[in-house]
Formats: structure tokens, sequence, C-alpha cells
């Protein structure tokens, strides 16, 4: 099975004409019940505008003058019974579906496409009796004004364009205005001249016509029924305002009623007295003295009536001329509006396309006119014979469905018009009107006898009204539906459409299989790419194909496939055409031997043009299914290739949920190992610093306490880079202003890194500037990460040579530059270097774990502190990295010595301070530091023992642990707002990523991470607080004589090492002459204490300056 090529919505955006429901009144379409806003009588009225025809009082003219009175009076009223008979289904189920002419023919036994043919039948219609009334018009101002035919042609079809643009709307409104003066100049002329002359009443009645015919004569009558039935066709026009009338539901039984009868098929009745009218007035004008040719012009019979009613000739011929042109107008606009619909329905099945009813309005003025131009109409008496038939047929079919079928229950009930629920072709009205047309014209061509010829009409509407029950019998009304409607939207009181996205009634709208989605029924009719996918079975091929494979056997269907089976198909189509035509012309003409060579001759003339046509158009056929077949064979392997991406995605997306699943667990786990691990060093960090406080404590435990806290610090370290990765990932990086010694700062990151080097064999170097500052202000854990991170990259790509670590100070903007001479990156790789998961593609450089992140992490975190990052290299001689960044500090003199907080100054009482904490050892912690200083600590376990203590106690402050059981920190928070709590609080976390969530900050003040700095909790409480804290005496400076046993030389050196802040080398020449002089023990251990609390200043000092302190050794 062929896969189904995909469709894509594209929104049709319709022109303002057609957009504009004012103008495009319902073409094509269900006429809206919102739309049938007016009353019964203004559709009855603008329906009855008519039969202000004159072409009417012609006919009537016509067939008196031709088969007198009794013939054509006998005409008159059969066909006219017969026309109200069958008009009357017609409108009463048009207006209670509120469709046109042709959607009412599409669901009544002619299906989508087989209404086509009805619609051209219909517009064939409207243009020829506009002609016939614009010919009237202009015969008249040629006759009365000297106005030029050609002239007065394009005057009457131009004066109708503009009053019909509008539709109902504007028509309605010159019906209204046009009716009683019209109704009045009508009928004063006649009773005027028959009071005139009475006697000319008895003369009509027993008039016997140009004919000589006395009394009733059959063929008389059948060629003036037959010509008479054309007009049957006007119940069309009646129909295309019918359908306006309100809902019957909203009005009175009578009215709606009276209404539709008279708009209706009451049309009919007025036409009748307009025909007699006709009849009456032809005679008198014949025995006025007229010819017989202009006897029959209405324009010379009004002139006669006027003449007569009126005393003055040329008042009578002024009045004549008006009456004409209001009469013309009036029929006019509904020809015209009539025929705007026909075409748009005929065209838009063709075409698939409709620019709007107001074009087609002017496409079928424009027909009209160049028929008239082309004097069409001086022969239209032979044109009405054959269209007669014609439409005698097509209304026969119609008929018998709505009053036989649907009551029988041979077809469905109510009227369906939309393609999506229509065969293109139901065999009820098609084959039936075809059985019409092909016996009609079998009579009207005299095979069938005289007589049948004369009744030809009669046996086209009887023929049709018979064979439409008969077929849907025969059929079992299976034609009439290709599916239902969805019952589901009965409720509905509008949709909207997938196409133009505009909103229509339910009975308006069809499920679109190929959109997926409901569609109306104007973008359903217009579109040309779904191939009828909701009805595949219903389209006009498979509607050929079905029946022709049980008829046919195998062999016959396949050679009917080739191309040249499907060319003898069409060629003797064309061929069976021309001959009908041809043999109708034969049949009326005389005969004549050269006639008939010249017809055989033209006849081969054009079978040799439809051969080559006809081909053409097999050929034409054969490329596009051949094009349409390889368009289905690539969709469909698209189609599987799509499924198999669809596959592979699948399953990457299962992948990748599953990697992120992982990568949660991970960052999970590192947050939760990173907050277990705070909780103990929290511990250690913070007794620590206590400890490192304490003034009891001996100075040779100074040294270990430090190196706890050093590496307490690390490992906190360590966790916050761990938790880094996790904020990188949320898109937070945070930025921190820290104090930091620049000159120990950078000694322990190149004292960490040449141990790397050195483990590699290569040098590394540390260029200081002559002047750095003692105190920069940055994020000290960013500065170390982005420093380490480029030097490890240096050490881990050089394999000789060696590394180097620049700094240079431009007024406050520090130049790192990391040099080496490893083996460099090549050009290409420049440009990608710092971008996510990228490494070089050198095919020399060592294999190194490494996902690529590094230098990406270091240039944000650059760029994020202001600073830019840039890299220069070559391959083979090594690379450079430089980064800028402000460091503001300060330059020289001494360093600020962190002074020892004692206690409280002007202490009045105890302040009162709450630790919630589920860690006791973190409650203890805060106590001991807290209670020497003059603080009362009160602990609590959880959130429900914290509350308790509030109330008790009254704090001054609290101190609130986030993570604890049974209730959050900030759960607690909140409850003791809620108390009236209005101490400050400090949280305090171990989990760095709950520093506040949302919508919660305003009810703590402040947050501090764990491990805590007790430097910087003790500062937070000062400020929140307003504590002013007394501090412990600064150590003075150590005597002279501490570094007695060191010589000038050797105190010299010191002091210039000191000078460039070189920490690592004081610390290897310490170890130096600890080893030379083993007498300067003591004085080199209170220099290395010195160095170890990085004070400088009190380390120089404490060198000898001058021969006699310093002493020598002897």
């Amino acid at each position: 099975m062929a896969t189904r090529q995909r469709i894509l919505r594209i929104r049709r955006d319709y022109n303002r004409w057609v957009a504009d429901e004012t103008m495009e009144d319902y073409a094509l379409r269900f006429t809206a019940e919102s739309a049938r806003k007016w009353s019964a009588f203004r559709v009855a009225n603008t329906a009855l505008g008519s039969i202000s025809f004159l072409a009417l009082e012609a006919i009537g003219g016509t067939l008196t003058v031709a088969h007198g009175f009794t013939n054509s009076v006998a005409a008159i009223l059969f066909v006219s019974l017969l026309i109200f008979a069958a008009s009357l289904p017609i409108c009463l189920h048009a207006a209670q579906a509120g469709v046109d002419i042709d959607l009412l023919t599409r669901g009544a036994g002619f299906g989508y496409i087989g209404s086509t043919i009805t619609s051209l039948i219909y517009a064939s219609f409207t243009f020829i009796f506009f002609g016939i009334e614009a010919v009237i018009l202009a015969a008249m101002l040629d006759s009365f004004l000297g106005v030029p035919l050609w002239l007065g042609y394009i005057l009457c079809a131009a004066v109708v364009v503009p009053l019909v643009t509008h539709g109902i709307t504007f028509i309605s409104r010159v019906q209204t205005w046009t009716q009683p003066v019209w109704l009045v100049l009508n009928v004063l002329p006649l009773l005027a001249l028959m009071v005139a002359h009475p006697d000319w009443l008895a003369g009509w009645t027993e008039y016997g016509g140009t004919h000589g015919t006395e009394g009733f004569d059959l063929l008389a009558f059948g060629a003036a029924a037959s010509i008479l039935f054309a007009l049957i066709t006007q119940t069309g026009e009646q129909v295309d305002y019918i359908r306006f009338l309100p809902p019957r539901a909203t009005q009175r039984r009578w009215v709606w009623w009276g209404a539709l009868l008279a708009g209706g098929p009451g049309w009919i009745a007025f036409d009748v007295l307009k025909l007699l009218a006709g009849s009456f007035l032809a005679y008198a004008a014949l025995r006025a003295g007229l010819s017989a040719a202009k006897a029959v012009q209405p324009a010379e019979m009004y002139r006669l009536a006027f003449g007569t009613l009126l005393a003055s000739p040329a008042l009578a011929l002024v009045v004549t001329a008006v009456f004409v042109a209001l009469s013309q107008i009036k029929i006019n606009v509904t020809n015209a509006y009539a025929g705007s619909l026909a075409w748009s329905n005929f065209f838009s099945r063709l075409t698939h396309s409709h620019p709007g009813r107001v074009v087609w309005l002017v496409f079928n003025i424009a027909v009209a006119l160049l028929l008239m131009e082309l004097g069409v109409y001086n022969t239209i008496e032979q044109v009405l014979f054959v269209y007669s038939n014609v439409a005698a047929a097509w209304m026969g079919a119609l008929v018998a469905d709505l009053a036989v079928n649907k009551p029988l229950g041979l077809s469905p009930p109510g009227i369906e018009f939309k393609r999506a629920h229509l065969y293109d072709v139901n065999p009820v009205g098609v084959g039936s009107m075809a059985l019409s047309v092909a016996a009609s014209f079998l009579a009207y061509y005299g095979f069938l006898g005289p007589l049948a010829q004369a009744m030809s009409t009669f046996i086209a509407f009887g023929v049709a009204f018979a064979a439409a029950p008969a077929i849907a019998w025969l059929t079992d009304g299976r034609y009439y539906l290709a599916r239902k409607p969805r019952a589901a939207w009965a409720g509905s009181s509008n949709l909207q459409c997938v196409i133009c996205e505009h909103r229509f009634e339910p009975r308006d709208m069809a499920y679109c299989p190929v959109y997926t989605g409901p569609i109306c029924s104007l973008c359903c009719s217009l579109d040309a790419r779904c191939g009828d996918g909701c009805k595949p079975h219903a389209r006009l091929s498979a509607q050929i194909m079905t029946p022709l494979r049980s008829a046919l056997p195998a062999p016959v269907l396949r050679a009917l496939g080739t191309p040249v089976g499907s060319f003898m198909v069409v060629f003797l189509l064309f061929v069976a055409t021309i001959s009908l035509v041809f043999l109708g012309i034969l049949a009326q003409a005389p005969a004549s031997a050269d006639l008939d060579a010249a017809f055989w001759k033209a006849f081969f003339v054009l079978a040799v043009i439809g051969g080559i046509v006809a081909w053409a158009l097999v050929l034409a056929h054969g490329s596009r299914k051949v094009a349409q077949e390889e368009t289905r064979r690539q969709t469909s392997l698209l189609l599987s290739e799509i499924r198999a991406h669809q596959r592979t995605d699948a399953a990457l997306q299962k992948a990748k949920e599953a990697a992120e699943a992982a990568n949660q667990a991970k960052s999970r786990y590192v947050i939760g190992i990173s907050h277990e691990l705070r909780s103990p060093l929290n511990a250690i960090l913070g007794y620590a610093q206590l400890l490192e406080r304490d003034p009891a404590i001996p100075e040779r435990r100074r040294d270990g306490l430090r190196t706890i806290r050093r590496s307490g610090e690390h490992l906190a370290a360590l966790i916050e880079g761990l938790l880094d990765i996790s904020k990188i990932e949320a898109g937070r990086i945070e930025l921190y202003r820290d104090a930091i010694r620049l000159p120990e700062f950078l000694d322990q990151i190149v004292q960490m890194l040449r141990l790397q080097a050195e483990a590699k064999s290569i040098a590394f170097a540390f260029d200081a500037p002559v002047r750095m500052p003692e105190l920069a202000y940055t994020d000290e854990r960013r500065l170390r990460q982005i420093l380490i991170n480029l030097l490890s990259n240096a050490i881990k790509f050089t394999r000789q040579g060696g590394v180097t670590l620049r700094l240079r100070f431009r007024s406050e903007v520090a130049e790192f530059e990391i040099i080496d001479t490893g083996i460099g990156i090549a050009e290409a790789d420049l440009g990608r270097i710092f971008e996510p998961f990228q490494r070089g593609a050198n095919s020399h450089a060592p294999s190194t774990p490494g996902v690529g992140l590094g230098l990406t992490i270091c240039k944000t975190l650059v760029e994020v502190m202001g600073g830019e990052i840039s890299v220069s290299s070559r391959l083979g001689e090594g690379s450079r990295f430089r980064v800028r960044l402000l460091l503001s500090g300060r330059t020289g003199g001494p360093a600020e010595v962190e002074r020892r907080i004692t206690g409280r100054a002007e202490a009045t009482r105890p302040l009162r301070v709450l630790v919630a904490d589920d860690d006791a050892t973190h409650r203890a912690l805060v106590a001991d530091l807290l209670e020497p200083l003059g603080f009362t600590v009160r602990q609590a376990m959880d959130g429900a023992e914290c509350l308790d203590a509030a109330a008790e106690m009254a704090p001054d402050i609290f101190l609130l642990d986030i993570a604890m059981p049974g209730m959050t920190g900030w759960d607690l928070v909140r409850r003791l707002r809620e108390d009236g709590q209005t101490a400050p609080i400090i949280m305090v976390s171990a989990n760095a990523l709950e520093l506040g969530p949302p919508g919660e900050g305003q009810h703590h003040d402040d947050v501090l991470p764990k491990p805590l700095s007790l430097a910087t909790l003790l500062e937070k409480i000062g400020q929140l607080l307003g504590v002013t804290w007394t501090f412990a005496d600064p150590a003075p400076p150590p005597p002279l004589a501490a570094a007695a046993h060191l010589t000038l030389e050797q105190a010299a050196n010191l002091r210039q090492l000191a000078a460039i802040g070189y920490v690592g080398g004081i610390r290897e020449r310490l170890d130096a002459l600890e080893a030379e002089t083993p007498e300067a023990r003591p004085a080199i251990a209170e220099l290395r204490g010195y160095i170890a609390d990085y004070r400088l200043d009190a380390f120089l000092a404490a060198l000898p300056e001058e021969p006699d302190t310093l002493g020598g050794a002897t």
C-alpha cells in the first residue's frame, strides 16, 4: 500500500471580496442561520422582483402570434401548473436547508461533480435571459432615443454591476423601493387599454395566429409548451433568495409558508398574468397596425398601452422608457446575482480556486454582453428549444428526488452539500438526466415523429422524473453519502476551520483526515492537495473503475489501462460528441449532397484534431502518473527513514534521560556528601579557630593548630569545587569580595605547582613584580581556581623546558601570564579551545584525562569577574595564556593584624542566643565561642524545641540550621515570624545550594555557610545587634635580641626576600640557617612563627639592623 503523502496546513487567506460575506453572500456554502436576519416579507418581496422581466411579454406575444390564442393560453396554463408543482418541493427543501440551487442539486441525486453540469446549465440560463432583457431595453433606447445598439448593450450591462456587488443586502433595497412603482406602471396601461378597446378582448380570444391554426392543435401546443418550459429554471433564481428565509421555527406558521409560496413557486402565478398580458398586448399591437415583428417587442407593446392611458405621446414615450428600464433593471439584478453564484460553483470545482462572487458577476455580464454584440439573441428561439429540453431533464430528476425518493426513503433525509460527504457522481440524478436528454433529443430532432418532436420538453421531464426513483431503487441509494457527519458536533454553536481559521456553524463543517481537523465547506471545495483522502472510494475514477472491473474481463481491462487503450477511449468519446452535434444539425437542415460532403470533411478534420488532442492528453496523464508514483515512492522512502530516525531519537532520548538521571543522582550525591562533610568540618575548623585564639595554648602547639585549620580550609575549598559543578549546571555562579594577602596566596599556589613540575623534571619559575600589594580584594577561591587550572594545563602539556608564572600590575589591573614551552596549539584550534568539550586535535599531544571543560570554566569565571582571557601559541613552541583582572589592593605599609575579640563593651546584660541545629557538635561550638564573650546560649535540637525555647526566653538573635528533621529551617523561620518574633535570624547551612528559596528571603536576615568562620560569625552578630567589641592588645614587637645570633649578612638576605614577599624562599633560608647556626634556633623558631602567620611587619621588625645589637658568634 502506497504511503500517503502528508500535507502541511497552510492558512488560506481569502481576498477582501471573498472574506466579506456581505459581498460574497455565502456563495459555495450553506447560508448560516445567523445570516438569515431579514424578515420573511422582505425576502419574499426580493424574490418576487424576478417577475418584472419583459421577456415574459415577449414570449407570450410571440407564442400568440405564431400559434394563436387557444394553443398559447393552453400551453401557458399547463406549463404554469407543472412548474408550480415542480417548484414547490425545490423551494421548500432549499428554504429549510438554507442552500442555493447548486448545493441543493448536489445533495438531491447529482453528487459533487455531477452537479457541475447543472451549474453550467443554470449559469447559461442566467446570461441568456440577462441578454434577452438587455436587448429589449437596448432596442427601446435605439427606437425611442436613437442610442446605437452596441452602446445600449454596454449601458444595460454596466448599470447592473454596482447594484449586485453587495448581494441580497442591496438587492432587497432595490426591489423594495421599485416594487410599488413598477406594479402601478405595469397594471394601469393594461387596464386603460382594456377599457378603451373592450372589443379587442373578444378578438384576442378568437385569434388563430399567423399559422392560421383553428382551435386546439397538439403540435402547436407542444411547440409553445416546449418554449415555455425553459422558464422552469427560473425556480433556481427564486431558491437563491428563498435560502435567506428565517428559520422556520422562529416564524409564525402562516407567515413563513406565505413567504415561501409567494417568493418560491408563487412566482409562476404572476408570470402567468404577464404571459397573458403579453399575448393580449401583441394582439392589440397587431390591431393597432404594427407589424408582427414589432408587435412582439415589449417596448412597442407598452408604448401603445401608455399612449392609450396618456394624452401626450411624448409623455407616453417617456413613461414607457422609464417602465422598460425599471423592469430590465429589476430582473437583471436577479439574473446577474444568480449567474455569479452559478459560475462560482462551476469554476470552483474545475479550478479549485475562488476569486470571489463579484468576479463571476462581472464574468457573467461580460458573456451576456458579448453574445448581445454578436447578435446571437436574434436567433434565440432555437436556443430556447434546445435549452428547455436540458433544463426540463435537470428539473425532472431534481423534483423526483425531493418529491418521491425522500418520502419513500430511497434517498437519505436532509440535504448534504459538502464535498467531503458526497460521491463525485450520483447515478440517480446524472443517470436519469442523461437518459432524459437522450430521449428528448431523439424526439426533438424528429426521430420519434412530429408529435414527440413537439412534446420533447415534456418527454425530457417525464423520463427524468420516472428514471430517478428507478435508479435510486436499483442502487439502493448508496451513492448519496460517502461519509456521515460527526454526530458529536451537533451540539456545538460553531467550529474553527483548520485552514482559514474562521468559525462556522457545524452544518458547514466536515472532519478532514488529511488536515486532521474540522474544515469548512469552502476550504474543502477549494483544496487541490488532499486527493479526496476522506473518501477515496467516492472519487470519480474509483466510481468508473469499480463497475468496469466487474463487467469487463481482466485482459480487456488491462488493455484499456495501456496508453493505446486510454487513447481509444478518449478519442471515441470525442468522436461521439462531434457525431451527436453534427447529427442534430443535419436533422434540422434540408437534404443536400454538397452539405453532406461538407459535413463529412469537417467531421474528419475535427476527428484528426481530436485524435491529436486525445493523444496529448493521454501522454500528459501518463507523465503525471509517473511523477506521482515517483513522488509517492520517494515519500515512502523518506517516511521510512523518518521512522528510523524517530526510533533512533527515541533511543537517544532514553539514553539522554538515563544520563540526565545519573547526572542528577551524581549532583544529589555530591550535594549530600558535601553536606555530610561540612558538619564535622565545621567542628574541626571551629575548634581550631577557638584554640588558636586561646592565649593558654603553648607556642609550640600553634603550628599544629595552624596546620589543622589550613587543612580544614583546604578541604572546605575542595567541597566548594565539587559544588561548582552543580552551580555551573544551574547557571548560577556567585562571586565574593575577599581580602587576601596576595604574596601568601601566590606563594601557596607556586609551592603546590612547583612540586608537580619537579615531578616531570621541568622548571617552574615565578616572575613577581618588584612591588606587590600586601592586600588585594577579589574572589580568592575563583582566582585560585583560574590560576591552578591554567598552570596545571601548562605543566601537563610540557615535556621539556619549563613553565613560568609572570605577574605585572598596571595601576590596579593585574596581568597574569602563564608561559610554557610545551607542544603548543594549532592555529585552527585556537578559536575553539574555550568551547565546551573541545580539545586540541594535535596528534602529538599526550593522552591526558579530562573532558574539555577546564578552559571553558576559566573563561567563564574570568568574564564573570570582569576580566578577559586570551591565548597565543605556535605549534611545537609553546603557549602563552594572558589573564587580566582588577585586583584593587593596598601596597606597602604593615599588614592589618587580626585582633582577638575578648568581649562586649558596656555589657549591661548577657545577650540571649538561641541555636537550633540537629548537630550537637555545632551547637556546642557556638556555645564555646559566644559564652566566654558574655552571651547566654540556649540550644535546641529541632524546630519544635526551638519554638518552645523562643517562647520562654525571648532571644536577642537566632542561629538556625536549615536541614533539620521534622521541620526545616525555612518552616521554622516562618513560624517564628508568625509567632511575633522580631529578633534577627541568621540561617546556617551545610548545603550551599539552600541559601534562600524564592519568596522566603524576607523572613531571615542573613545566611552563613558551614563550616563557620568564627570571625565572620562575630562580625555578623555585631552588625545585627549593634555590639561594640573589645579586643586584646596586640603583642608588642619582639625584642631586637630575638635574632641576636643572626649576622648582618643573614638578616639582609632575609630582609630582601621579605621585601618581595617571597615567603617560600624565606622558609627555605630559615631552614638553611638553622642547619648552619644551631645556636640561633630559638630566634629562627620565632621568625618562623611570624612567617607562618604571614606577619611580615613583625618579621622585619625582629631582624637586627645595627652591628652592636646584632652581635656575632665568637
